[in-house]
């Protein structure tokens, strides 16, 4: 783990996006101003609790996906503040020797995940900031755990939209990518206005008052950031429609989510 004295002192009384999504999956690594701000996200967006929930199962099961395909090696960046249903867990409980690599920039996130990563070898996190690819590459939670010569699913999940710059979101995702080898695979989800933009728009005014706004983008956009991949079935889709273990949940949930494999 990386210099906590880099990472931004944490202010209790400003809403962050991180433990805000904790709030909304029922952890308990947020503050009361989380809680007040997910009270204000939920109510210009009734269904938002669903929707990360969503996003969340998403993630489970594009990890076990990953797996299917061979690979046992994890980057996830922006990994948010650990609850159920974390990357290692779903990983290890399949292959534990599966390898984990978090990275994010929040010191609550990454405080609470060395705590809970203290006695995993095979996991490990990193505070760095995901726009600074040199610095996550060689931090050596990240160069000394991850074998690149061998396939890395990159986890890219409700991260991009904290991005702003169009062109550094796009050369982000090509440089991080041509830093694996072939048979990697790219895993992403991102929130979208497309199906209902007024409720979209009121729940966005939310996070424009917290310390991350959120950049919903249409889905013809968020599709190109998976250009260059060969695109899993069933697409890109509303994050409860990929690959669902049962019956699929409700569609355009805000979540768009898809697997792409680096050929």
């Amino acid at each position: 783990m990386t210099d906590l004295a880099k990472l931004p002192a944490v202010d209790p009384d400003t809403p962050n996006a991180a433990r805000m999504y904790d709030y909304h999956l029922g952890g308990s690594h947020n503050f009361a101003a989380d809680r007040a701000a997910g009270d204000r996200a939920r109510e210009a967006m009734p269904w938002i609790r669903e929707a990360v929930r969503a996003n969340r199962s998403f993630l489970g099961r594009a990890v076990r996906y990953c797996q299917s395909q061979g690979i046992d090696q994890f980057l996830d960046l922006g990994s948010g503040i650990p609850t159920v249903g974390n990357v290692h867990e779903v990983a290890q409980a399949t292959d534990p020797t599966a390898r984990v690599s978090y990275v994010d920039n929040e010191l609550v996130t990454v405080t609470s995940s060395a705590a809970m990563l203290a006695d995993d070898p095979l996991s490990t996190i990193t505070a760095a900031d995901m726009r600074d690819p040199e610095s996550v590459f060689a931090a050596p939670g990240v160069r000394d755990h991850l074998d690149l010569s061998r396939p890395v699913a990159l986890l890219t999940v409700a991260v991009l939209h904290f991005l702003h710059d169009e062109d550094e979101l796009s050369r982000l995702v090509v440089d991080y990518r041509s830093r694996l080898v072939p048979g990697s695979v790219h895993v992403l989800s991102h929130v979208t206005a497309d199906f209902d933009p007024s409720t979209a728009s009121a729940a966005t005014g939310v996070y424009q008052q917290t310390a991350n706004p959120i950049l919903p983008r249409p889905v013809s956009r968020i599709a190109e950031l998976l250009h260059g991949t060969e695109l899993v079935e069933p697409g890109l889709v509303d994050a409860s429609r990929w690959r669902p273990d049962g019956a699929a949940g409700p569609e355009h949930v805000g979540f768009v989510a898809g697997v792409g494999i680096l050929r």
